[in-house]
């Protein structure tokens, strides 16, 4: 069976915005791991820039923080910074730090962060559209200390059969 979470991170009123027929600003954090694009989304506090900045342990690049540059080409999604905060992570109680940005990357996965008793057990596979586009979508908790490993392997899931449903 196929479910489709809520999109709440992008019908929050301001959150995502066009920027014209070919470009949609949304508000997340966007690494690239393995050739995949990964959109973090959360509220305010949910971990998105502290999940991006544990996922630079196993091989993550940033792609952007706060606000993500989504185009969409041939049915897929494209991802890349605001030209003003590209390279830019908000490492909370230290502040904005530079690190190399990775180019634009293929959006192929959608990450929600909840808090961790709101996660599903054994969920449904999720998936959610944007600008028309399908994505693989799962929630996890940000703050988890296997939240990394997680993500790889979602990553990895993409293009294997390795989670059983």
């Amino acid at each position: 069976m196929n479910r489709h979470l809520p999109p709440a991170a992008l019908t929050a009123k301001g959150v995502r915005r066009s920027l014209g027929r070919a470009m949609t600003l949304v508000h997340g954090t966007c690494i690239a791991l393995a050739d995949s694009g990964v959109l973090l989304r959360g509220p305010p506090g949910s971990g998105k820039s502290d999940l991006a900045l544990r996922l630079f342990d196993l091989g993550a690049r940033l792609l952007a923080d706060d606000q993500v540059c989504l185009s969409k080409r041939a049915g897929e999604l494209w991802a890349s910074a605001p030209p003003a905060l590209a390279g830019l992570l908000e490492v909370r109680g230290i502040g904005l730090v530079r690190v190399e940005p990775a180019g634009e990357t293929r959006l192929r996965l959608v990450v929600d962060l909840l808090p961790a008793e709101r996660i599903e057990r054994l969920p449904e596979q999720a998936s959610c559209r944007i600008d028309d586009v399908e994505l693989r979508q799962c929630a996890l908790a940000a703050f988890e200390a296997s939240a990394p490993q997680k993500v790889r392997l979602l990553v990895h899931a993409l293009d294997a059969a390795i989670i059983q449903r």
